[in-house]
């Protein structure tokens, strides 16, 4: 048979019961339509999330205390972990390669100017932060490179603290009591955003000596490395790992990079979005499960037709590819209009909700379509290869 006169055939097929095969391709776009949602929002999702751990640079490696493995001890017993500290900072700017070394402390306290209070985040840093995260002052200075142990009274507010405890006036130079301490402001910060939660733009920034003593705490809570591009990474770890084990006589602490961070949160971020993807898929086979009833029941009515064309002397593998064909050509149609909801809906989601992050790669459009026409050819093989082996005889006495 030629191809002009099967697809003929095909599609005369699928137009003479238009409402039938409407709800059977329906079945498919539907479920395109939730794999091509739920993906773009998990893919969608996945970017957000990465960009913002990128957004401070991803030449970052950072120690912190404590050793992170399971061990058999009881945990009553008094830890022997040695607490890192300023001078380990100071130790560790020894290292090749590196831009700076930022130590933190951190926590809530109560900032008090100009007449106003406010509670806010206050973290303790030195000069190295600005480099190391990329942050940027708007007016005024960042911390000054003082010693770390006798580092002055100097506070960077935030944008938003600026504007909450100023308004539009210049606070440099103003006192601001933070917590129990009084601080000079030196500069203001450039606005940021959120990160994870944390305002940013909320936040005050004090030398970490001043945190230290603002908390009544002995130890840092984290050292953070920034080095050169290019640089080893692996290198400065290692450099990083030798001298503190040689100042706390044991490895009491964890080194964890920005690309172990990154990697091990885009494996739980594909994850993710496979997980919602298969949840789609749930359609999808529904659809499929419609498209396998449909040509059943196509088969049924078409007996006579089947046994006229092998009277004729059409081949049993003509009959197969014409059942398989108007199941692929049911479930491909149906892909392309899954494809186009998903798609609008997708942008209508983005329209609607601007903060939700979506996104739809062109490799999940294509790879959908690509599935929606295995489901149809899978679903159609029972009934076509049924079509096939119907005898002739028996098939034109059925009319």
């Amino acid at each position: 048979m030629r191809l002009p006169d099967a697809t003929g055939m095909a599609w005369h097929a699928l137009t003479a019961h238009r409402l039938r095969s409407f709800l059977t391709l329906l079945g498919i776009a539907v479920g395109i339509a939730a794999v091509i949602l739920l993906t773009s929002i998990g893919e969608g999702l996945h970017r957000f999330v990465l960009a913002e751990f990128t957004q401070f640079g991803t030449n970052v490696i950072g120690i912190s205390p404590g050793k992170l493995k399971t061990g058999g001890a009881n945990p009553g017993l008094p830890s022997s972990v040695r607490p890192l500290t300023l001078d380990d900072a100071r130790a560790l700017h020894r290292i090749a390669n590196l831009v700076g070394v930022s130590p933190r402390v951190s926590g809530n306290a109560e900032a008090e100017g100009n007449g106003r209070l406010r509670r806010v985040l206050v973290y303790g840093a030195t000069s190295a932060l600005v480099e190391t995260f990329k942050l940027r002052v708007k007016s005024g200075q960042f911390l000054p490179a003082d010693d770390a142990e006798s580092a002055r009274n100097f506070v960077v507010l935030g944008a938003k603290l600026k504007h909450e405890l100023f308004g539009a006036e210049s606070p440099l130079g103003a006192r601001v009591r933070v917590g129990s301490l009084s601080f000079r402001v030196i500069g203001v910060m450039e606005a940021r955003g959120q990160f994870l939660g944390i305002d940013l733009d909320d936040t005050a920034y004090i030398p970490a000596a001043r945190a230290l003593e603002l908390f009544n705490r002995d130890s840092l809570m984290e050292i953070n490395l920034s080095y050169a591009e290019g640089a080893n990474a692996q290198r400065i770890v290692d450099a990083a790992k030798a001298i503190l084990v040689a100042r706390h006589g044991r490895e009491d602490f964890t080194i964890v990079t920005q690309e172990d961070m990154l990697r091990a949160l885009s494996n739980i971020l594909d994850i993710l979005t496979i997980a919602v993807a298969a949840l789609g898929s749930i359609s999808l086979l529904v659809g499929g499960v419609g498209i396998v009833t449909i040509m059943t029941i196509a088969v049924a009515e078409r007996t006579s037709e089947i046994g006229l064309l092998v009277a004729l002397g059409a081949r049993r593998s003509t009959v197969l590819r014409l059942f398989l064909g108007e199941a692929v050509v049911l479930s491909a149609v149906g892909g392309v209009l899954g494809l186009a909801i998903g798609i609008g809906l997708a942008q209508a989601v983005r329209l609607v909700a601007p903060a939700l992050p979506v996104h739809t790669p062109l490799a999940f459009v294509a790879l959908a379509e690509v599935l929606a026409v295995g489901i149809g050819l899978v679903a159609g093989v029972l009934p076509a290869r049924r079509a096939s082996r119907l005898d002739p005889v028996e098939a034109l006495r059925a009319e």
